[in-house]
């Protein structure tokens, strides 16, 4: 009996012992596959710790659920893009009106006036004078060449005012400032063809190509300036003109004449950077003859005058350009404040391609007015145009009457 009772008790115990050990077996392995957090995570934010913050950044963020990366749209495509759009748009370069032409000269005038009056006024108080003797017409020669009117027209300025102011007896203000009017007027020169021929010859118009206008001259005259200048003039005119970048020798000359261009319509035909000047002049005629332009301007690299092989290229540039049809206009661009050194440009640049017209550049600075009759006197070609200031409409069609008047008005 004994023995039966203790057999039991064992086989309780042992059954008590099996089913401890099958509990913890499951709650272990429950554990085990139960990740943290993560139903918890779903229905309820844990408290996050808020870094410190300096100044009127310590307010405390808003509370409010928080989003999952789903539940945020993106935004729309075309909101995308709008930005974009409308900096395309202001991007776009305005295209400017130029002034007119007509008048330009007398509108700037005063400009002129007040920087070459030195000329006129210097001229009326020494003709004013009440004995006129030998050191006073030494005076006036004296004031003549100094403004750069040259040798040869400075002694025919002279005979011709001696002689008249001796017939004209009586000298009133009025009277001398008509009387030098007149003899500087005929220095000048009034009957001479200033135009700028931007139309083709009767042969070239046959074949319905643009007038071609090539502008030459040294570094430093402003001559990539001045052609952007003439685009306006031309444009102001009514004229559709393309712009032939053969400047390739010096830095960002093209990037100006484009930009001239650009704030006027008027395309620009440019190469690589130290390229061929020859082949770019001729693809701007072919593209303006493509394109139906009116005119075609060339500008050329401010090559120095002393070096040979440089306008050796000059020279080159035209003959290439010719071979689609004559060039219809070369100018040189003179700056008017270098006084007689420009003659020497002039002469060289003459023997180099056909000079047709002069250019002036700087008149209204410290220039002396009388370069106009010495560096016409020196090549036989008139001054055509003048640059009064560093405005973009401050380049003028040279106007003989004007531009004497602005000598001897009063002060």
């Amino acid at each position: 009996m004994e023995i039966v009772i203790l057999v039991v008790v064992i086989a309780v115990i042992a059954l008590v012992a099996i089913s401890g050990l099958v509990v913890t077996g499951r709650r272990k392995k429950a554990a085990e596959t139960q990740q943290p957090g993560t139903s918890e995570s779903t229905t309820e934010a844990p408290t996050r710790t808020v870094e410190p913050k300096v100044g009127e950044e310590t307010e405390a963020p808003p509370e409010g659920a928080r989003r999952t990366i789903e539940e945020v749209g993106l935004p729309e495509a075309e909101e995308a893009e709008a930005p974009a759009t409308a900096e395309a748009a202001t991007a776009a370069p305005e295209i400017e009106t130029p002034a007119p032409t007509a008048g330009r000269l007398v509108r700037l005038r005063d400009r002129l006036s007040r920087s070459q009056n030195s000329l006129g006024k210097g001229l009326l108080t020494l003709l004013s004078r009440e004995h006129l003797d030998e050191e006073t017409w030494e005076e006036v020669e004296d004031t003549l060449l100094t403004a750069d009117v040259g040798v040869g027209p400075t002694q025919e300025l002279v005979e011709q005012l001696r002689e008249r102011v001796k017939v004209l007896g009586t000298r009133t203000p009025d009277e001398l400032r008509g009387l030098l009017r007149e003899e500087l007027l005929k220095l000048v020169g009034t009957d001479l063809d200033r135009t700028v021929h931007t139309e083709p010859g009767a042969e070239a118009a046959a074949v319905d190509r643009p007038g071609v206008v090539l502008v030459v001259g040294v570094n430093g005259t402003g001559k990539t300036t001045t052609t952007g200048k003439l685009a306006r003039v031309l444009v102001a005119d009514g004229k559709s003109v393309v712009l032939g970048a053969a400047d390739t020798f010096r830095a960002a000359a093209a990037d100006q004449l484009e930009t001239w261009g650009t704030r006027v319509g008027a395309r620009t035909v440019r190469g690589p950077e130290a390229g061929d000047p020859a082949s770019v002049a001729f693809d701007a005629v072919k593209q303006g003859t493509e394109a139906g332009a009116d005119v075609v301007l060339i500008d050329t690299a401010g090559r120095l005058h002393t070096k040979t092989g440089l306008m050796d290229e000059l020279g080159k540039v035209k003959r290439v350009v010719e071979k689609q049809g004559p060039v219809d206009e070369v100018l040189l661009v003179l700056d008017a404040t270098t006084g007689q050194n420009g003659l020497v440009q002039a002469r060289v640049f003459a023997e180099v391609v056909d000079i047709t017209g002069i250019v002036l550049t700087k008149l209204d600075g410290t220039a002396k007015g009388g370069i106009v009759v010495a560096v016409q006197r020196e090549l036989g070609v008139p001054v055509k145009l003048v640059g009064l200031g560093e405005g973009a409409d401050d380049l003028a069609p040279f106007e003989p009457e004007a531009f004497v008047d602005a000598l001897v008005r009063e002060a």
